[in-house]
């Protein structure tokens, strides 16, 4: 069995603790390692890193790891550790991996990549450059509603996909008399907050590699709540957009529509769902859920306002099963890097597609800024996106 090294740089963090190293990290080595595929396995060895020595430690001892240190230098140096991952904050996430990068290390990391597409670009040219492997997490690709839907494609269900509608969100409490389900951070621009940020590189990744490759941009911002409570119940100013209405217009003709909200009550079977509208047939899919509706059993409805319609449009979508065992999604898109690592395989959801994730946010808001559509030339090599910078920080201003 082999043994491969991973420094986890952020490992108390929210994101960094619960959902890659309990579910994925921990869980791998609990399993005897990552599968290959001619049957052996490689082990993983992490060193945890952090700031706070009393919770890297209490980390470390409730996942049965013996590695931690607050000396981040120290483990990039270290040859037993030729991985490093970051699921810091974006805007620390820039400065450690140039730092991790130069070190040679491999790289894989949270998203967004970098707080602007300039910095993004930069990460991937200097990856290319020092050609150490990297990889950026796709988790929401690996969950079984959007596999169902992938399948679906892949077997030509749909016929031409002609439209996709995506309504994602939730209502986040002011703070006032019920404590909000989001840190305020979130709520503030300076900080590096506003759903636009948060939410647009999911929707490229989910986009590009399900429907196509996005052409332009239309989006509408807002900060429809101004005012909002902090974790210390006093009350601060919502500078940061907190929902964004966005019309992604596709290199082979598709239409996605993207509301993106968190002031909405929810009334659909999951926080985010995607309708796709094809010739053949349409979809309705979640994270976990995945309803049809063939076209040979869709209804002919009829248009009049003047009778009540009693006809119950739900009962005529048929649940997918799910036919398999679906592992959780970021242990899963964990298990797949490592296995491109060790066999020494590009990666296909690497930093230059992290790059194009951070490029739709920040277009989607100039788009708001400006009040119009903005187009988005392909990015499918690093000469092109570097190439695309200048333009696309002048249109920022």
């Amino acid at each position: 069995m082999d043994t491969l090294g991973i420094i986890v740089n952020g490992a108390t963090g929210r994101m960094g603790h619960r959902q890659h190293l309990v579910r994925s990290l921990v869980a791998i080595i609990n399993q005897g390692g990552v599968p290959m595929p001619d049957g052996s396995r490689v082990q993983l060895d992490l060193v945890l890193v952090g700031r706070n020595e009393a919770k890297l430690a209490a980390a470390a001892a409730e996942n049965g790891l013996e590695n931690w240190t607050t000396d981040l230098d120290s483990v990039l140096n270290d040859p037993r550790y030729p991985v490093y991952f970051d699921p810091l904050s974006t805007s620390l996430r820039h400065d450690t991996l140039k730092r991790a990068i130069a070190a040679g290390k491999a790289i894989y990391t949270e998203k967004p990549t970098a707080e602007t597409f300039e910095q993004a670009v930069e990460l991937a040219r200097l990856a290319e450059e020092a050609k150490v492997p990297n990889g950026v997490v796709h988790d929401k690709l690996y969950l079984p509603g959007l596999l169902k839907l992938r399948r679906l494609i892949d077997d030509g269900f749909f016929g031409e996909i002609l439209s996709v509608r995506g309504e994602f969100g939730y209502w986040v409490f002011e703070g006032d008399t019920i404590p909000a389900q989001r840190p305020s951070w979130n709520y503030r621009s300076e900080d590096g907050g506003g759903i636009v940020a948060d939410m647009f590189c999911h929707w490229n990744y989910v986009i590009e590699n399900l429907f196509g490759s996005i052409s332009s941009v239309y989006a509408k911002t807002a900060t429809h709540i101004p005012t909002r409570w902090d974790e210390k119940g006093q009350a601060y100013t919502a500078t940061a957009d907190d929902a964004a209405y966005a019309i992604f217009e596709l290199a082979n003709g598709t239409i996605v529509q993207m509301n993106s909200s968190w002031d909405v009550r929810v009334n659909r079977d999951e926080l985010v769902e995607f309708q796709v509208d094809g010739t053949k047939g349409s979809a309705v899919v979640g994270l976990f859920g995945c309803k049809i509706q063939p076209r040979d059993i869709t209804p002919r409805p009829t248009w009049n306002p003047d009778i009540p319609d009693e006809h119950d449009y739900r009962a005529d979508w048929v649940e997918v099963p799910d036919n398999t065992v679906f592992d959780n999604g970021f242990k899963a898109q964990w298990e797949e890097f490592i296995r491109s690592l060790v066999l020494g395989e590009k990666y296909p959801y690497d930093l230059l597609a992290g790059a194009r994730g951070v490029r739709l946010a920040e277009t989607g808001l100039a788009s708001s800024a400006q009040g119009r559509r903005i187009e988005l030339p392909p990015l499918t090599s690093v000469d092109q996106a570097e190439a695309a910078v200048a333009p696309a920080v002048a249109k920022a201003l």
